[in-house]
């Protein structure tokens, strides 16, 4: 403890105050403190669901399909988005085979305390792997529903999943039993909501009829707008939020990535039509015209195309796929990014709906997408 007489104490005849009592000349000013940082606004997961950040932070890259992470970095990303205020954290079971949500158990016990009452863990489940790392469909009976949730919260180390979802239906079950199964969870408290990831409008329909569905992730941005048909007039009829993944087409449309980019072997970019040869040299020329757009604006490419998505509105809430706690930064920044109607015609002239080259996925995977038929 500093007492009276110590030369760094107040009163002392060579501190500052001192000083200036004795010169009369006056104190300098403090610098003005830094602004707070703005608060990441909030939007509900349907008319069901709960309030979670505008934007939410894709965990999946972390540990799977796009090469190789940095764990360290991974888990101080994460940490960065929870004090930015992003509450809404998405897994799946099937990322890395259990190491996502191993990760963010990590990421959570090494945060301040409070961090996981605070985040929303959002896990899909129902995807069968082998031990090479290769897919053979997706189970959605109720027993296997109740085993993978099972060990998702053992992963996690938690009593309960905020949102949990079927990754892919499973063509052999009905929507109704897996969703069921899932009501049952809800009931014993180990599950908050139940969500649903790329369905169509008239699954979307049935697996309401048997409980709330507080929201529906697929892939929703510039270049992937097919859901603007059927499926999101269904979900705002049913009061369904979406969660959208892709919005920057796995980096595509991101404005960080370039033709002569060599690709991990086990980066599913690889496989992805729209990565190919032509379709590749197509969609990087449309992201050349959004280059001069996000220019103008003062914006990276990034932003403007996140920001697009959160123009879709209120109810629609984009996942970022951020790995790296730069790219976190670069993508909140979206969040200040407004159009006018102007803005938003010239976008959409520069990229029209349908305007990319290739599918979204590899035609096996296609195969799988409810909400494709």
């Amino acid at each position: 403890m500093t007492s009276a007489s110590s030369p760094s104490s107040p009163s002392s005849p060579s501190s500052p105050s001192a000083r200036t009592a004795s010169t009369g000349s006056p104190a300098p000013s403090a610098p003005p403190a830094p602004p707070a940082p703005r608060p990441v606004p909030t939007r509900s997961l349907g008319t069901t669901g709960p309030r979670v950040s505008a934007i939410g932070l894709g965990a999946m890259g972390m540990s799977a399909l796009y090469g190789d992470a940095d764990r360290p970095e991974s888990i101080a990303t994460i940490h960065a988005a929870l004090d930015a205020g992003v509450t809404l954290i998405d897994t799946g079971d099937f990322y890395g085979m259990g190491h996502n949500e191993l990760l963010i158990r990590e990421a959570l016990r090494a945060a301040p305390a409070g961090s996981r009452e605070k985040a929303l863990i959002s896990v899909k489940f129902g995807a069968l792997r082998d031990p090479e790392g290769g897919w053979s469909g997706y189970d959605g009976r109720p027993a296997a529903v109740r085993n993978f949730a099972a060990y998702s919260l053992q992963r996690l180390g938690t009593d309960h999943i905020d949102v949990y979802r079927i990754a892919r239906v499973d063509p052999d079950v009905p929507i109704e039993e897996t969703i069921g199964a899932i009501a049952e969870l809800v009931e014993a408290g180990r599950v908050r909501h139940i969500g649903l990831s790329e369905v169509g409008a008239e699954t979307l329909r049935r697996a309401a009829s048997v409980a709330p569905i507080s929201d529906l992730q697929i892939e929703y941005s510039l270049i992937s707008r097919g859901i603007e048909d059927a499926i999101l007039p269904a979900a705002r009829e049913l009061g369904i939020g979406v969660t959208a993944y892709g919005v920057l087409s796995r980096g595509l449309i991101s404005g960080h990535f370039g033709a002569d980019r060599k690709l991990a072997a086990d980066d599913f970019r690889g496989m992805s039509p729209r990565f190919q040869g032509g379709n590749l040299r197509h969609n990087l020329g449309l992201v050349e015209r959004l280059r001069g757009i996000a220019g103008q604006k003062g914006v990276s490419i990034a932003q403007l195309a996140i920001a697009w998505v959160l123009s879709r509105g209120e109810d629609v809430v984009p996942l970022v796929g951020a790995r790296r706690r730069d790219r976190l930064a670069e993508a909140l920044g979206a969040l200040d990014v407004t159009f006018g109607g102007d803005e938003l015609a010239e976008i959409e002239r520069a990229v029209p709906r349908g305007a990319a080259a290739g599918e979204r996925y590899p035609a096996p995977q296609m195969a799988h997408l409810d909400s494709e038929r």
